[in-house]
């Protein structure tokens, strides 16, 4: 019978899965599978998984509820072990990789971090201080002037939307990194100037969400800063 396989976790963790089912329309009731120092978290694996919200929400709130009473590795979702000899093979030949894991998440919490600017506010931004670009905005009002002209406030905006991104990635990477065990970046993207997660010290949380708040305040209307955590530390695994 193949597995779904939702996390590992040390032996002498207390496995609190009371009032939780697994992925799938069945809701498969959830076990451990142990080794000698490790255990994995697993439930039967339904025929034909799909990702849909209840088998995502399903996978989020054991490793959610696991994450509560002690550290784990959490799985993506989807992942399927063939049968359960295979999932004790796992424990057993990468036994000391996961207890190292263990060991260096202990602790630590992870942080998403966003930065959202609103559109409007950036483009009132690039006409107040270009003024090429409000040159170019009256030229190209209601869809007139030039093809050049419209094709220069394109580019003028495109490169003083960049520049604002980066501006904005920097404030908020400078204030937060300090803070930090270590973080995993994405790319900079249309919606997101900051789009990074945090690895950070228990101890830390508070110091990391304040600096977080403060942030958001400073920007005002112009940009949010959204935190997300604490949060098992999947983009550390």
């Amino acid at each position: 019978m193949p597995l779904y396989v939702y996390a590992i976790t040390r032996a002498s963790h207390p496995l609190r899965l009371d009032g939780l089912t697994g992925v799938g329309e069945g809701q498969a009731p959830l076990r451990a599978v142990r080794g000698d120092a490790l255990c994995a978290v697993v439930s039967d694996s339904p025929e034909g998984l799909t990702v849909g919200r209840r088998d995502l929400q399903a996978h989020h709130d054991v490793q959610q509820r696991l994450w509560e009473d002690g550290t784990v590795l959490p799985l993506s979702f989807g992942f399927v072990a063939a049968d359960e000899e295979a999932v004790h093979a796992v424990l057993r030949d990468r036994g000391e990789q996961f207890t190292r894991a263990l060991e260096e998440l202990t602790g630590r919490v992870e942080f998403n971090v966003k930065a959202v600017q609103d559109e409007d506010a950036l483009l009132r931004d690039v006409l107040d201080r270009s003024p090429e670009a409000r040159r170019l905005n009256e030229a190209t009002r209601d869809g007139g002037g030039a093809y050049e002209d419209r094709l220069a406030l394109g580019q003028l905006i495109a490169q003083q939307v960049q520049a604002g991104q980066e501006a904005v990635a920097g404030e908020v990477l400078s204030a937060l990194r300090p803070l930090a065990l270590g973080e995993r970046l994405a790319p900079p993207s249309q919606q997101y100037a900051v789009n990074a997660s945090f690895l950070v010290d228990a101890e830390r949380v508070e110091e990391f969400t304040g600096a977080g708040r403060a942030l958001d305040e400073r920007f005002g209307d112009a940009v949010e800063v959204r935190l997300r955590g604490p949060l098992p530390p999947y983009s550390f695994i």
